[in-house]
C-alpha cells in the first residue's frame, strides 16, 4: 500500500508539473505576442510593463475628445483637468520603486522649469505610492511639481481608450484643448524628444 500510495503521488507532482509547464508556456507565447496589447485588453491595472521610449505623436485630426479627471495630490490638493484648458500639461505616469520612473526624474524636472509660465504645466500620477512616499521621492529627487496618488486607478481609467499608459513610466503631452496630442512609451530616454513635443505642441493654433 505504501508503494503504491507513493505511485499516486508521483502521478500527482508528474501531471502538476506538466499543468505548471503549459501554462508557463501559455504566458510566454502571450508576452512573446504583444505583452502591451495583452494587458491592455486584460484592463488589469496591477502590473505594469517597462516600456522602450516608443514615441507616438497624434496628428490634429486624428485626435479624441478631450480627456477628463479629477484627482488629490501628494500634498493633498485637489487637482482637476479643467484648470489645465489653454495650455499643455504634461502628464507622467510613475512610481517611486520604478527605476526608469527614477532615472528620467531630473529630466523631467529641468523641462518641467524650463516651461512652467511658458505654455506648459507638468503632472505627475503615482500609479501605487501612498502620498508620504511620493513626497520623499520628489524631496530625493529634487522634483518640485505636484503628483496625483491614483491608487485607485482613476486617472488612468480616464486616459483608457485614448492613449493607454499601459507602461511605466509613460509620459503624455495634452493639448491646450485637452486632447492628447502625444506619449512616450516608457522612460524619456532622450529629454530633447520631450521638450521638441512639448514646444510644438505650445506652437500650435488649433
Amino acid at each position: 500500500m505504501a508503494l503504491f500510495g507513493t505511485d499516486i503521488r508521483a502521478t500527482r507532482r508528474a501531471a502538476l508539473a506538466v499543468a505548471a509547464a503549459a501554462i508557463a508556456l501559455g504566458v510566454l507565447a502571450g508576452c512573446s505576442s504583444d505583452p502591451l496589447a495583452a494587458q491592455y485588453r486584460s484592463g488589469d491595472s496591477k502590473q505594469y510593463i517597462a516600456g522602450d521610449g516608443t514615441v507616438t505623436e497624434i496628428p490634429l485630426a486624428d485626435r479624441a475628445a478631450p480627456v477628463s479627471f479629477t484627482g488629490t495630490t501628494e500634498t493633498g490638493a485637489s487637482v482637476d483637468s479643467s484648470q489645465y484648458l489653454g495650455q499643455v500639461l504634461v502628464l507622467n505616469f510613475w512610481y517611486a520603486g520604478c527605476a526608469p520612473c527614477r532615472a528620467e526624474a531630473p529630466a523631467l524636472e529641468t523641462l518641467n522649469t524650463k516651461y512652467t509660465d511658458n505654455g506648459a504645466s507638468f503632472l505627475g500620477v503615482n500609479v501605487r505610492d501612498q502620498a508620504a512616499t511620493a513626497v520623499a521621492f520628489g524631496t530625493s529627487f529634487g522634483v518640485t511639481y505636484p503628483s496625483v496618488i491614483d491608487t485607485d486607478g482613476a486617472v488612468q481609467l480616464a486616459m483608457s481608450g485614448v492613449v493607454a499608459p499601459n507602461a511605466v513610466p509613460t509620459t503624455l503631452v495634452i493639448d491646450k484643448q485637452g486632447r492628447v496630442a502625444a506619449r512616450i512609451l516608457g522612460q524619456a530616454t532622450a529629454p530633447s524628444i520631450l521638450d521638441t513635443l512639448i514646444s510644438s505642441t505650445i506652437a500650435e493654433t488649433s
